[in-house]
């Protein structure tokens, strides 16, 4: 979600951004007092109130008895709702037990132990989480433009309607976070209850307002109260796609201290011989029967460990207003972490983020789940430095196998920086997202958006 307007976005006139100020005022008040509202009302008290205003205007051309009953009727049961909900009353409090991740557009489920700390039992109670306010800025308002708002007749574009859903879409973080119906929690007893939730998108969602609804017994309405909580994050990692077998450009290369860190992970070379012990030897190396036998320390010397070393690059310099395709080379990224066998090779994930990011993960350095949360985190540039990003990848040359690009999008630049780093002597491919491929180029694979996961298993074995 962009923090500013875009710079394409024409600036509006003075009478424009009075009109629509006004027009900000209106849809923000109107989407506070819609939320305030459907967390009180539920759905059947929303249809009785329908009948409410139904039943009234019937009354008001025919006197018929079944109309000022059914009228009298809906009063008489929203009334008693409201009385009764004044009642319903909770004093409990809560503790989340998170899970260590959950991944963009996937269900998952956690669990808040609840204590009731009344004397009496509570019946028939949810759970809800607050969701952050989603409501845009005011100058986010009015220098957005919706995707083909151009497109939208002249009544629509004046109403700008489209356009503050589209924002307040763009900045829900979650759907669901609200509990079945409990039917009972005990006096002073303690109960899990299961919450569901589904994040919409990357990122670190933050829960600090954890809410219990009461409804009367009629099920009309119902109270909503704050329950003491201690506030926590939850990290959303990409969402990946499934990929075929596939083989990284490049192929194994001695690492410099690529036989300690095999030791490290656990894996080593073939046995080739004993010498004395030197300081800083691993212990589980020394060969303890020569050592008992001959009354010195001595060691296991195995073979030098050869094992792929291959750099992951991430374009973070999408167009601008096309932030929709840096998410999913983001998950496509995100996808080659996971698939690439992080036990028998290494892989340095680089970009650009406002600084020169590396970040390193396999052979017992990392896991990949660290480079996912690096994912889950990273932003786009505002403005385009290939040639940082082609220093950056220089300067780990030797260490690397080959490269494999994930490009947001297509153009002369990304085209000048494949050629400088094969110039360099990096063995590179790329993997280019975009709307519609353009004419064949070695070692480039256009992948469209339209129908992305499809789109991943046509790649080539060899990329």
């Amino acid at each position: 979600m962009p923090a500013e307007p875009p710079p394409s976005a024409p600036q509006p006139s003075w009478l424009s951004q009075y009109f629509r100020g006004h027009q900000y005022w209106f849809y923000s008040r109107g989407t506070a007092l819609n939320y305030f509202l459907r967390r009180r009302i539920r759905p059947a008290g929303i249809g009785l109130l329908i009948v409410i205003v139904v039943a009234t205007g019937a009354a008001a051309g025919s006197a018929e008895p079944p109309v000022f009953q059914t009228f009298s009727l809906a009063c008489g049961l929203s009334l008693v709702s409201l009385i009764a909900v004044l009642f319903r009353r909770a004093k409990v409090e809560a503790h989340r037990e998170m899970p260590a991740h959950a991944t963009a557009g996937q269900p998952f489920t956690y669990h808040v132990t609840l204590r009731n700390l009344r004397g009496k039992d509570l019946r028939r109670i949810e759970l809800s989480e607050t969701p952050s306010d989603p409501r845009p800025s005011e100058e986010l308002f009015l220098h957005s433009r919706e995707p083909g708002e151009e497109k939208r007749n002249l009544y629509d574009r004046w109403l700008a309607y489209y356009r503050w859903n589209w924002l307040c879409e763009m900045r829900r973080l979650f759907e669901g976070g609200r509990s079945e119906t409990v039917d009972r929690v005990k006096a002073n007893a303690v109960l899990k209850v299961p919450v569901s939730m589904t994040p919409r998108r990357r990122g670190l969602i933050r829960l600090n307002d954890l809410r219990i609804l009461l409804p009367d017994p009629l099920g009309l309405f119902q109270r909503c109260r704050k329950v003491p909580a201690p506030a926590s994050s939850l990290a959303v990692l990409p969402k990946r796609y499934p990929l075929p077998r596939f083989e990284l450009p490049g192929s194994a290369r001695f690492q410099p201290g690529g036989e300690a860190t095999a030791r490290h992970a656990g894996a080593t070379g073939e046995f080739t011989g004993l010498r004395d012990y030197q300081p800083g030897d691993p212990l589980r190396l020394i060969h303890w029967a020569t050592w008992a036998r001959t009354g010195k320390p001595v060691v296991k010397e195995l073979e030098d460990t050869f094992f792929p070393r291959h750099g992951l690059i991430l374009d973070t310099f999408p167009a601008v207003g096309d932030d929709t395709l840096f998410e999913e080379a983001v998950s496509v990224a995100a996808s080659f972490v996971v698939a690439v066998d992080a036990r028998e090779s290494l892989i340095d994930l680089m970009f650009i983020a406002g600084h020169e990011r590396v970040v390193t993960a396999g052979q017992g350095i990392a896991r990949a789940e660290t480079l996912l949360e690096v994912l889950a985190g990273v932003e786009s540039s505002p403005r385009e430095d290939f040639d940082s990003l082609a220093k950056l990848v220089q300067r780990h040359a030797d260490d690397l196998a080959g490269c494999l690009c994930v490009f947001s999008g297509w153009s002369p630049n990304r085209a000048r920086l494949l050629q400088r780093l094969n110039r360099a002597g990096i063995e590179t491919s790329a993997v280019i997202l975009c709307r519609d491929k353009p004419g064949a180029i070695p070692r480039c694979h256009f992948v469209r958006t339209g129908d992305l996961a499809n789109e991943l298993m046509k790649l080539p074995r060899q990329l």
